[in-house]
């Protein structure tokens, strides 16, 4: 029984060591290899390129220099992840998919660096702050079987 167990378990793991793709040891390289710090630098470098808008510029104040600081701060980091942490991984990516898939394991990494923000206490409370405007009357009529 113990035998039958482990060899499951045996079987288990390397059918999900297979299964992931290069795309998805890229995106988890990326993940593995950020700090909290860096997913906030990238949250912020998103944000001021969201707020340069034309329809966004008006709900935003950067200050000057914060484009120039926020590209370079994502710059640096992209190199580090891409030529050191990732290296071995993007390359393995190259050889087996299209440039797509990198992208992909960046947008896995911008998910997180929301989460990292979406976090916190402020933020849930300014995300949510909708719902107070919500007409819940016309939402549930929809769930209600006619």
């Amino acid at each position: 029984m113990i035998r039958c167990v482990a060899l499951a378990f045996s079987l288990l793991i390397s059918f999900s060591a297979v299964a992931q793709s290069p795309g998805d040891l890229v995106g988890k390289c990326l993940a593995d290899n950020t700090t909290g710090k860096d997913r906030k630098e990238l949250a912020a470098w998103i944000f001021v390129a969201m707020a340069a808008h034309p329809e966004l510029r008006d709900l935003a104040t950067t200050s000057p220099g914060a484009g120039d600081k926020t590209a370079r701060a994502m710059g640096a980091l992209v190199t580090r992840l891409l030529t050191e942490s990732c290296a071995k991984e993007v390359q393995a990516l190259a050889r087996a998919e299209s440039s797509d898939a990198v992208t992909k394991a960046f947008e896995t990494l911008g998910r997180l660096a929301m989460l990292e923000l979406t976090s916190n206490a402020e933020v849930a409370t300014s995300a949510t702050a909708f719902e107070r405007y919500v007409d819940k009357a016309k939402i549930n009529a929809l769930f209600v079987a006619k």
